[in-house]
């Protein structure tokens, strides 16, 4: 695998509280979806929500993981999360450091992937 071509990809999610989101990053690094996360906050959001403007601390949450387990990794975050519709937004990966995306792609890997 090149750095310029990688199938890493970065998920992004927020969530209220240090300790949730320190919560979600466990249940996801320890089932192998995600192989790193990192925590930043607070943030402050400002956000449109039934019909009202609010304006929130929230702690954002950068998931690592390859693009063969993100359909599973969204499914298990917006199952474990508390918002009704957390945020998850997929950013692909132009490149990087080959030995960290190949880390990433061998931290997820299903079992039976090799």
């Amino acid at each position: 695998m090149t750095a310029d071509a990688t199938t890493t990809r970065v998920v992004l999610t927020t969530t209220d509280s240090a300790d949730e989101a320190e919560r979600l990053a466990r249940v996801l690094v320890d089932a192998r979806l995600a192989a790193c996360v990192q925590i930043a906050g607070p943030v402050r959001s400002v956000f449109r929500w039934e019909g009202a403007v609010s304006v929130e601390p929230e702690w954002q949450l950068w998931l690592k993981t390859d693009e063969s387990r993100v359909d599973d990794l969204t499914a298990r975050l917006v199952a474990e999360h508390t918002y009704d519709v957390p945020e998850v937004l997929v950013l692909p990966v132009a490149g990087g450091h080959a030995p960290y995306v190949t880390w990433v792609t061998s931290e997820v890997a299903a079992p039976g992937d090799g």
